[in-house]
Protein backbone atom coordinates (compact mmCIF):
# COMPACT_ATOMS: atom_id res chain seq x y z
CA UNK A 1 0.00 0.00 0.00
CA UNK A 2 1.09 3.38 -0.97
CA UNK A 3 1.84 5.91 1.74
CA UNK A 4 -0.71 8.76 2.01
CA UNK A 5 -0.15 11.86 -0.10
CA UNK A 6 -1.21 15.59 0.40
CA UNK A 7 -2.46 17.78 -2.49
CA UNK A 8 -2.60 21.23 -3.20
CA UNK A 9 -5.85 22.77 -5.27
CA UNK A 10 -6.61 26.42 -6.22
CA UNK A 11 -9.56 28.44 -6.30
CA UNK A 12 -12.32 26.26 -7.76
CA UNK A 13 -15.19 28.82 -7.78
CA UNK A 14 -18.24 26.61 -8.43
CA UNK A 15 -16.68 24.26 -11.18
CA UNK A 16 -17.84 21.07 -10.01
CA UNK A 17 -17.20 19.38 -13.24
CA UNK A 18 -13.32 20.09 -13.40
CA UNK A 19 -13.03 19.63 -10.00
CA UNK A 20 -14.46 15.84 -10.20
CA UNK A 21 -11.76 15.80 -13.18
CA UNK A 22 -8.75 17.12 -11.17
CA UNK A 23 -9.58 14.28 -8.58
CA UNK A 24 -9.92 11.66 -11.54
CA UNK A 25 -6.82 12.61 -12.80
CA UNK A 26 -4.67 13.02 -9.79
CA UNK A 27 -5.50 9.91 -8.18
CA UNK A 28 -6.37 11.29 -5.29
CA UNK A 29 -7.83 8.96 -2.44
CA UNK A 30 -10.37 10.45 -0.26
CA UNK A 31 -9.80 8.14 2.57
CA UNK A 32 -6.19 8.23 2.99
CA UNK A 33 -4.63 11.51 1.23
CA UNK A 34 -4.97 14.78 2.00
CA UNK A 35 -6.26 17.41 0.29
CA UNK A 36 -5.28 21.40 0.89
CA UNK A 37 -7.82 23.40 -0.46
CA UNK A 38 -6.87 27.27 -1.11
CA UNK A 39 -10.31 28.69 -1.18
CA UNK A 40 -12.90 30.49 -3.05
CA UNK A 41 -14.28 27.40 -3.76
CA UNK A 42 -17.48 29.85 -4.25
CA UNK A 43 -18.76 31.50 -6.61
CA UNK A 44 -18.39 31.78 -10.76
CA UNK A 45 -19.81 28.80 -12.42
CA UNK A 46 -22.91 26.69 -11.94
CA UNK A 47 -22.18 24.39 -8.79
CA UNK A 48 -20.84 25.60 -5.81
CA UNK A 49 -23.26 23.19 -3.57
CA UNK A 50 -21.34 20.17 -5.73
CA UNK A 51 -18.30 21.46 -4.83
CA UNK A 52 -18.80 21.85 -1.19
CA UNK A 53 -20.40 18.09 -0.91
CA UNK A 54 -17.64 16.85 -3.12
CA UNK A 55 -15.15 18.16 -0.79
CA UNK A 56 -16.68 17.07 2.43
CA UNK A 57 -16.45 13.74 1.39
CA UNK A 58 -12.63 13.85 1.65
CA UNK A 59 -11.52 12.36 5.43
CA UNK A 60 -8.44 14.42 5.28
CA UNK A 61 -9.26 18.29 4.50
CA UNK A 62 -7.76 21.05 4.97
CA UNK A 63 -10.09 24.45 3.87
CA UNK A 64 -8.23 27.77 3.38
CA UNK A 65 -10.81 30.45 3.90
CA UNK A 66 -10.26 32.59 0.68
CA UNK A 67 -12.57 36.18 0.24
CA UNK A 68 -15.26 34.75 -1.82
CA UNK A 69 -15.45 32.51 0.85
CA UNK A 70 -16.00 34.97 3.74
CA UNK A 71 -18.75 36.62 1.57
CA UNK A 72 -20.46 33.31 1.19
CA UNK A 73 -20.55 33.00 5.00
CA UNK A 74 -22.10 36.05 5.30
CA UNK A 75 -25.04 35.21 3.32
CA UNK A 76 -25.18 31.91 4.74
CA UNK A 77 -25.19 32.36 8.39
CA UNK A 78 -26.50 36.19 8.35
CA UNK A 79 -28.78 36.31 4.97
CA UNK A 80 -26.35 39.61 4.38
CA UNK A 81 -23.76 40.40 1.93
CA UNK A 82 -22.03 42.99 0.35
CA UNK A 83 -23.25 44.18 -3.09
CA UNK A 84 -19.94 43.61 -4.72
CA UNK A 85 -20.60 39.79 -4.07
CA UNK A 86 -23.43 39.82 -6.11
CA UNK A 87 -21.64 41.06 -9.56
CA UNK A 88 -18.50 38.96 -8.36
CA UNK A 89 -20.03 35.18 -9.09
CA UNK A 90 -22.16 35.41 -5.61
CA UNK A 91 -25.15 35.25 -7.63
CA UNK A 92 -24.74 31.76 -9.58
CA UNK A 93 -24.00 30.60 -6.09
CA UNK A 94 -27.27 31.96 -4.68
CA UNK A 95 -29.02 29.89 -7.84
CA UNK A 96 -26.43 26.59 -7.24
CA UNK A 97 -28.72 26.30 -3.50
CA UNK A 98 -32.11 25.40 -4.19
CA UNK A 99 -32.98 25.07 -0.18
CA UNK A 100 -31.17 26.67 2.64
CA UNK A 101 -27.48 25.78 3.06
CA UNK A 102 -26.96 22.98 5.18
CA UNK A 103 -25.12 23.25 8.07
CA UNK A 104 -22.45 20.84 6.63
CA UNK A 105 -21.40 24.11 4.24
CA UNK A 106 -21.75 26.59 7.19
CA UNK A 107 -19.62 24.43 9.58
CA UNK A 108 -16.79 23.74 6.87
CA UNK A 109 -16.13 27.42 6.18
CA UNK A 110 -16.67 28.15 9.59
CA UNK A 111 -13.81 25.53 10.71
CA UNK A 112 -12.26 27.11 7.76
CA UNK A 113 -8.18 28.48 8.70
CA UNK A 114 -6.63 31.65 7.40
CA UNK A 115 -3.52 29.80 7.01
CA UNK A 116 -1.89 26.48 7.35
CA UNK A 117 1.69 25.15 8.21
CA UNK A 118 3.02 22.19 7.29
CA UNK A 119 7.21 21.88 7.93
CA UNK A 120 8.21 24.73 6.96
CA UNK A 121 5.76 25.11 4.13
CA UNK A 122 2.89 27.80 4.12
CA UNK A 123 -0.70 27.66 2.35
CA UNK A 124 -2.90 30.76 2.55
CA UNK A 125 -5.38 32.24 0.18
CA UNK A 126 -4.07 35.73 -0.58
CA UNK A 127 -0.41 36.00 0.80
CA UNK A 128 1.48 37.01 3.35
CA UNK A 129 4.20 40.29 4.55
CA UNK A 130 7.21 39.02 4.74
CA UNK A 131 8.12 41.38 7.48
CA UNK A 132 5.52 39.87 10.03
CA UNK A 133 5.34 36.43 11.14
CA UNK A 134 2.36 34.46 11.01
CA UNK A 135 1.00 35.20 13.79
CA UNK A 136 1.34 38.46 13.28
CA UNK A 137 -0.59 38.98 9.80
CA UNK A 138 -3.34 40.91 9.32
CA UNK A 139 -6.49 38.91 7.96
CA UNK A 140 -7.05 41.49 4.87
CA UNK A 141 -3.57 40.36 3.89
CA UNK A 142 -3.80 36.76 3.48
CA UNK A 143 -7.22 36.66 2.12
CA UNK A 144 -7.25 39.76 0.07
CA UNK A 145 -3.63 41.36 -0.61
CA UNK A 146 -1.76 40.58 -3.89
CA UNK A 147 1.54 42.20 -2.87
CA UNK A 148 3.79 39.83 -2.65
CA UNK A 149 2.53 37.79 -5.81
CA UNK A 150 3.52 41.31 -7.70
CA UNK A 151 6.58 41.27 -6.21
CA UNK A 152 7.45 37.60 -7.40
CA UNK A 153 6.04 38.38 -10.78
CA UNK A 154 8.16 41.24 -11.40
CA UNK A 155 11.08 38.15 -11.11
CA UNK A 156 9.23 35.74 -13.22
CA UNK A 157 11.81 36.13 -15.89
CA UNK A 158 14.61 36.44 -13.72
CA UNK A 159 17.59 33.87 -14.22
CA UNK A 160 18.36 33.97 -10.45
CA UNK A 161 14.82 34.12 -8.92
CA UNK A 162 15.35 35.82 -5.58
CA UNK A 163 13.53 34.53 -2.16
CA UNK A 164 10.78 36.17 -0.89
CA UNK A 165 9.97 34.81 2.64
CA UNK A 166 11.81 32.62 4.75
CA UNK A 167 9.75 29.68 4.50
CA UNK A 168 10.84 26.57 1.86
CA UNK A 169 7.51 26.73 -0.12
CA UNK A 170 4.29 29.05 -0.24
CA UNK A 171 1.30 28.14 -2.07
CA UNK A 172 -1.08 30.71 -3.20
CA UNK A 173 -4.75 30.91 -4.66
CA UNK A 174 -6.52 34.70 -5.72
CA UNK A 175 -4.60 35.40 -8.31
CA UNK A 176 -4.90 34.02 -11.82
CA UNK A 177 -2.28 33.24 -13.93
CA UNK A 178 -3.79 31.94 -17.27
CA UNK A 179 -4.23 35.12 -18.48
CA UNK A 180 -0.62 35.26 -18.24
CA UNK A 181 -0.76 32.60 -20.57
CA UNK A 182 0.17 29.53 -17.70
CA UNK A 183 -2.61 26.77 -17.71
CA UNK A 184 -0.58 24.83 -14.83
CA UNK A 185 0.73 26.20 -11.51
CA UNK A 186 3.88 27.99 -11.54
CA UNK A 187 7.04 28.17 -9.39
CA UNK A 188 8.72 32.03 -8.85
CA UNK A 189 11.15 31.27 -6.34
CA UNK A 190 10.25 29.61 -2.59
CA UNK A 191 6.00 30.84 -4.27
CA UNK A 192 3.81 28.38 -5.90
CA UNK A 193 1.11 30.05 -7.60
CA UNK A 194 -2.14 28.03 -8.01
CA UNK A 195 -4.80 30.03 -9.22
CA UNK A 196 -4.71 29.09 -12.87
CA UNK A 197 -8.12 30.74 -13.97
CA UNK A 198 -10.82 28.05 -12.73
CA UNK A 199 -13.21 30.98 -12.21
CA UNK A 200 -12.69 32.61 -15.50
CA UNK A 201 -12.10 30.56 -18.51
CA UNK A 202 -8.69 28.82 -17.49
CA UNK A 203 -8.39 25.49 -15.80
CA UNK A 204 -8.37 24.37 -12.39
CA UNK A 205 -5.08 22.37 -10.81
CA UNK A 206 -4.52 20.28 -8.11
CA UNK A 207 -0.92 19.23 -7.30
CA UNK A 208 0.73 16.48 -5.42
CA UNK A 209 2.95 18.90 -2.46
CA UNK A 210 5.92 16.44 -2.61
CA UNK A 211 6.71 15.47 -5.97
CA UNK A 212 5.32 18.78 -7.20
CA UNK A 213 3.42 16.54 -10.36
CA UNK A 214 0.40 18.79 -11.24
CA UNK A 215 -3.10 17.89 -13.12
CA UNK A 216 -5.26 19.54 -14.57
CA UNK A 217 -8.55 19.98 -16.07
CA UNK A 218 -10.39 21.01 -19.07
CA UNK A 219 -10.73 24.17 -20.07
CA UNK A 220 -13.54 25.38 -17.52
CA UNK A 221 -15.92 26.55 -20.55
CA UNK A 222 -15.64 23.78 -22.54
CA UNK A 223 -17.11 21.91 -19.36
CA UNK A 224 -19.85 24.14 -19.15
CA UNK A 225 -20.96 25.41 -22.86
CA UNK A 226 -24.27 26.38 -22.09
CA UNK A 227 -23.19 29.28 -19.78
CA UNK A 228 -20.31 30.58 -21.67
CA UNK A 229 -17.49 33.10 -20.14
CA UNK A 230 -18.25 34.28 -16.62
CA UNK A 231 -16.76 37.79 -14.64
CA UNK A 232 -15.62 38.88 -17.90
Amino acid sequence: MSSPKTFVIGDIHGAFNALLQCIDRSGINRESDTLICLGDVCDGWPDTFGCMEELLKFKNLIYVIGNHDQWFLQWMTENDFPEMWMWNGGQETMESYKQPPPQTHIDLLRGAKLYHTEENKVFVHAGIDPTKSLEEQDERTLVFDRGLVSRAMDNIASPEQERFTKYDELYLGHTPIHRLGFLHPIQIGEIWLMDTGAGWDGVLSIMDVNSKEYFCSDPIPSLYPEHGGRMG
